[in-house]
């Protein structure tokens, strides 16, 4: 079984009718995933280091992790099916006698975000990094196109 992993970053989110599309990627390709209007936000902050009166649900859960005493080690985007992408967020505790690795189901937009504000690097199967259409030049219209009207 192939398990090999490219990673990525976060390279812009945008508003759409119905959420955000989120571009992720590398300097080789970019592919976009869909994401509801909350969750996009929840990253755009993240992204942005936006400070928050009360902490989101994304904040409960990376308290809850320091707490244990565990960390977020990565986070691997695994498949993709008919448009609807999976991931993986790997965990790691550590006590006196060993080191325990959990391996949790998880949305790709949920593990974004704890990522972005966990500071661990986002990976993608190569398998579906490949199966995704480049939207480099997308990304690179929407970037210009922002830049414009923040020059306004």
């Amino acid at each position: 079984m192939n398990t090999s992993v490219i990673q990525i970053s976060v390279k812009g989110v945008m508003p759409t009718v119905n959420g955000c599309a989120v571009f992720l990627g590398n300097e080789d390709k970019v592919f976009v995933i869909y994401v509801d209007h909350s969750v996009g936000n929840a990253i755009s902050m993240a992204l942005n280091g936006v400070k928050k009166e009360r902490p989101l649900t994304h904040d409960l859960i990376s308290s809850m992790l320091i707490g244990l005493e565990a960390k977020i080690t990565r986070i691997v985007i695994n498949d993709v099916e008919e448009s609807t992408f999976f991931a993986r967020i790997f965990i790691e505790m550590s006590n006196e006698v060993d080191t325990k690795i959990i391996e949790l189901d998880a949305r790709p937009s949920d593990s974004i975000v704890l990522s972005l504000q966990n500071n661990v690097p986002i990976y993608v199967a190569e398998k579906v990094f490949n199966s995704t259409e480049d939207m480099s030049s997308i990304l690179e219209r929407v970037l210009k196109q922002q830049n414009e009207e923040s020059n306004d």
